[in-house]
């Protein structure tokens, strides 16, 4: 069977359009979204968003920017501190913000439970502790609605390219 013009043409077209969708790039990331702010600077992805197939399964429910040991954590955007402290070994800071809540780790807290925060507040510093982070070369950025896990570079501006029929 022939492939029609389109068909030869698809690949390439798709590409095209993942290539200049807002947010392309190494850091997966372009602006934030309104109200969101990165909780590092510059938010360089190192590891992605990776959900298991089911709940239960190992997985990467968030994602892991790369950044420095000590290094500042800011809120990404206004809520409420809901654990400030260690948890299985390692800082972690959850901010909820109402429909959402963001985790953080690792993380020395600077922040304390119940405290109000406003999107770009230092919640801590990067710190050491166990998991793929506990070196503090990279921060873990989790999101969750409810208990489905969300990809955070919706948060920092990542945009999903949608493909719509002709």
């Amino acid at each position: 069977m022939r492939a029609t013009p389109v068909a030869r043409l698809l690949p390439a077209l798709l590409l095209s359009v993942l290539l200049a969708a807002p947010g392309a790039g190494a850091s997966g990331a372009g602006q934030p979204a309104a109200g969101w702010v990165p909780p590092i600077t510059p938010p360089v992805v190192v590891r992605g968003f990776a959900p298991p197939a089911q709940p239960w399964l190992a997985g990467h429910r968030g994602i892991d920017l790369r950044t420095r040991p000590g290094g500042p954590v800011r809120a990404a955007g206004d809520g409420r501190v809901t654990h400030a402290g260690p948890l299985a070994g390692r800082g972690v800071v959850v901010v909820d913000h109402g429909p959402v809540r963001t985790t953080y780790e690792p993380v020395e807290a600077a922040v304390a439970l119940g405290q109000r925060v406003r999107a770009g507040a230092l919640l801590g510093r990067v710190g050491r502790g166990a998991g793929h982070c506990g070196d503090g070369t990279c921060l873990h950025l989790g999101l969750r609605r409810g208990r489905t896990y969300l990809d955070p570079r919706l948060l920092l501006g990542a945009r999903r390219v949608v493909l719509r029929p002709w």
